[in-house]
């Protein structure tokens, strides 16, 4: 040991006259002994501290009646260690069965509400309504939500009221979505087309081996940017290839930045550790969106002009611009991108991700695939005609298979955040100001205590539904002031590419193994492995695809 410290022998004999090597060992043990002496003193008090306040959040929580929490909540980080396993939805609803539907958590600095039964989310979003009807101020409402000013980021207010109504009277009322009822028709067909003409591979040259969840986000983003613009973005008649190119990256990167976190909303002090990447991930992402939205009203703008004044005002940017010229102050430019822009992250991805489930859900079970068809067929009878979506309201069979993707596979497993604007009391205990909710709707629509053999695919439960949302153990679109506006529309759409899929093709599976049902990351829940299945042309069918 002296052989490998010379200078600190050579300082001791120096300093302290110590004049043999047996003196500087006795010397070093000591201050070994004093080192280690004052480790296990800081280990002890840091200890003692933790334990302390652990003990004391225990009693306060007990103290000001706040709802149940594990025992441990550390410092800095709060309950934040617990959350070490993916997905999210199915961690808390692990936690939930040790402590009880109504749990209070802490995540770093942020007190947090969660909720997995029907009763209580029916007091949060009838009683409370008003109160949970603030959204959390995160880092991507700052920079995607135009510094908290869209219809998805917007504190509750006369402001998010005003969207609020937009979007329900003006852009996704019952009356505009039948107006654009001939857009999803016409893309619905346009990906019948693209099945028909696919190319084939293995020995049998009718059937097509199809990526299913690039399909269908393609058919609703042009669904959605018709409506939005009025221009579509992938297929053989598609815009300009630079512009095409540029709107898939944007779509691609908001879905990829919207799934990642930011630890430094939870814990501030961890802000200089990596974060400022993520930030600067978002702000480039929103100057592309930006600039890529403006453009778009540019167009609009200049085909209102002169002989384009007489043009019907079809899409949801002609709709804002002419609120704009009866109110340029209010309905601005901004505005209108950022209702634009929620339009397109909203109404896509959800859409497109419970499609893919549904028809994985049905490959899985080749029975209710055969049932929906018959229930098609049936319906339309000799009519050789394809599926519209006025036959929707009568197949109860196709829209039990919606309904039930959406309690197996929620689109939102966790429904969008919420915020508590002032304290209230959810199951006869205190929520403070500023909570944030979590609604965890996986929990609920897969609790063995609310549905028979819930783990099980059975549309058939759905036939006699009592109501939307059953009391409240089914709400896939949310519920209250912040509930889904688009709902009516999602349906619409769902079932029309659903039910025209199942009229027009054979469905296998691509192997005699069953569709992985994995989850992925992501706040929509994606399929972690993308879903590839074969199809070919029914035999009664083929005559008629052929005429598209």
């Amino acid at each position: 040991m002296l052989g490998t410290l010379p200078s600190t022998k050579d300082t001791l004999l120096q300093h302290f006259s110590i004049n043999n090597d047996h003196q500087v060992s006795k010397v070093i043990k000591k201050s070994c002994l004093l080192v280690f002496a004052s480790t296990m003193e800081i280990s002890y008090y840091t200890l003692i501290f933790t334990f302390i306040y652990i003990l004391k959040n225990h009693f306060l929580r007990k103290f000001q009646n706040l709802p149940p929490s594990p025992f441990i909540s550390l410092p800095i980080i709060g309950h934040l260690y617990l959350l070490n396993k993916k997905p999210l939805h199915k961690t808390l609803a692990n936690i939930t069965e040790k402590h009880g539907p109504l749990l209070y958590l802490r995540f770093g600095s942020r007190p947090v509400l969660v909720v997995s039964s029907p009763s209580l989310a029916e007091e949060c979003f009838t009683k409370n309504d008003v109160v949970f009807a603030n959204r959390v101020n995160l880092l991507a409402g700052k920079h995607i939500g135009y510094n908290y000013t869209t219809l998805v980021w917007a504190s509750y207010g006369q402001h998010w009221r005003n969207l609020r109504r937009i979007a329900t009277h003006e852009v996704l009322s019952t009356q505009r979505v039948q107006m654009f009822a001939d857009i999803h028709r016409d893309e619905v067909r346009a990906l019948l087309q693209r099945l028909l003409r696919g190319k084939t591979s293995g020995g049998d040259t009718n059937t097509n081996v199809v990526d299913m969840k690039a399909v269908f986000f393609e058919m609703t983003l042009n669904i959605m940017m018709m409506m939005i613009a009025g221009k579509r973005y992938y297929g053989d008649s598609a815009g300009k290839l630079e512009e095409s190119r540029r709107f898939k990256e944007i779509v691609i990167e908001s879905f990829q930045v919207s799934g990642a976190t930011n630890i430094g909303d939870f814990v501030p002090l961890l802000k200089w550790i990596g974060v400022n990447k993520l930030e600067d991930k978002v702000k480039l992402l929103q100057e592309k969106r930006d600039k890529f939205m403006q453009e778009l009203i540019e167009e609009h703008k200049n085909r209102r002009k002169g002989s384009y004044l007489e043009q019907k005002n079809n899409t949801m940017i002609d709709v804002l611009l002419s609120l704009q010229d009866s109110e340029p102050d209010y309905y601005t430019d901004e505005v209108v991108k950022g209702m634009g822009i929620v339009m397109l992250t909203a109404g896509t991805d959800t859409t497109a991700s419970t499609m893919e489930w549904a028809l994985s859900l049905l490959l899985n079970n080749p029975e209710a695939l055969k049932k929906a068809q018959n229930e098609i067929d049936t319906h339309l009878g000799e009519s050789s005609r394809l599926l519209d979506e006025s036959d929707l309201a009568q197949l109860p069979y196709l829209h039990g298979i919606i309904n039930e993707t959406l309690r197996l596979c929620p689109a939102a497993p966790l429904l969008v955040p919420h915020e508590s604007s002032d304290e209230c009391v959810v199951g006869g205990f205190r929520v403070p100001r500023g909570t944030m909710l979590l609604v965890n709707l996986w929990a609920i629509q897969n609790d063995v205590k609310l549905w028979d053999r819930p783990n099980e695919f059975m549309p058939e439960r759905f036939i006699d539904f009592k109501g939307q949302r059953d009391g409240f153990r089914l709400m896939p679109f949310g519920y209250g002031r912040r509930g889904c506006p688009g709902e009516n529309m999602a349906m619409h759409v769902a079932g029309l590419a659903l039910g025209s899929l199942i009229q027009c093709f054979e469905w296998e599976r691509v192997s005699e193994e069953l569709v992985d049902m994995t989850g992925g990351p992501g706040l929509t829940m994606p399929k972690a492995i993308p879903l590839l299945a074969k199809c070919r042309p029914r035999q009664n069918i083929d005559n008629l695809l052929t005429h598209l």
